[in-house]
């Protein structure tokens, strides 16, 4: 039976492939290693880095060697089960309603997270909500372009199965709408709505 687009159990049934390098979830090995080069070293040694919706923990080679405290959070048991091995601080919640302290992250990484929401600026005054004041967010997602589709969706396969819906894309003037509404919900000053990284 072939599953829902976006159905967060897809990753459960997969949670044995995470740290397959040329498996299901290869392209998120590659996207791991490019949000890690956004990521600056901890600037002391209780550091935080928040990984919403972490899934199997791919950032936690990348978060170790930059000296931070790896919290992933996420809705799949199965995911978070594989991403304590690495050594991740797993916690289950969602995206939507993150079960952790207000400025309690130094950085938080949102990666692959807007286009499987409904309500993808809750998810921003979220990510603003958890961070310090000067705290570093780094996000990515797939856009609405001519090229997510075909190469995105479809040669790196996270359309295949539902994964993706390529209806749920952003559009690229997206982000600097959605960070003055997401800065305007959240109560954390330091969000610059006005800056884009």
């Amino acid at each position: 039976m072939p599953l829902v687009r976006n159905d967060p159990a897809q990753y459960d049934e997969l949670a044995g492939s995470w740290w397959e390098p040329t498996g299901g979830f290869a392209m998120l090995h590659w996207l791991a290693a490019s949000r890690a080069e956004h990521v600056p070293p901890a600037p002391r040694p209780d550091a935080v880095l928040v990984d919403l919706a972490c899934g199997g923990g791919l950032m936690a080679p990348h978060v170790q060697r930059l000296g931070y405290r790896h919290v992933g959070v996420d809705i799949g048991v199965a995911g978070l089960r594989t991403a304590r091995e690495p050594g991740v601080s797993a916690v289950r919640g969602s995206v939507l309603e993150v079960p952790l302290a207000d400025g309690c992250a130094d950085v938080v990484v949102c990666g692959e997270v807007l286009e499987h929401v409904e309500d993808d600026v809750a998810v921003l005054a979220e990510c603003a909500r958890l961070l310090v004041p000067g705290g570093v967010l780094v996000i990515d997602a797939i856009a609405d372009s001519r090229l997510a589709g075909p190469v995105a969706v479809g040669i790196a396969g996270l359309g295949r199965g539902g994964r993706h819906d390529p209806a749920r894309a952003l559009h690229p003037q997206a982000p600097a709408r959605h960070r003055r509404r997401a800065s305007e919900q959240a109560s954390n000053p330091s969000v610059d709505a006005d800056r884009s990284t």
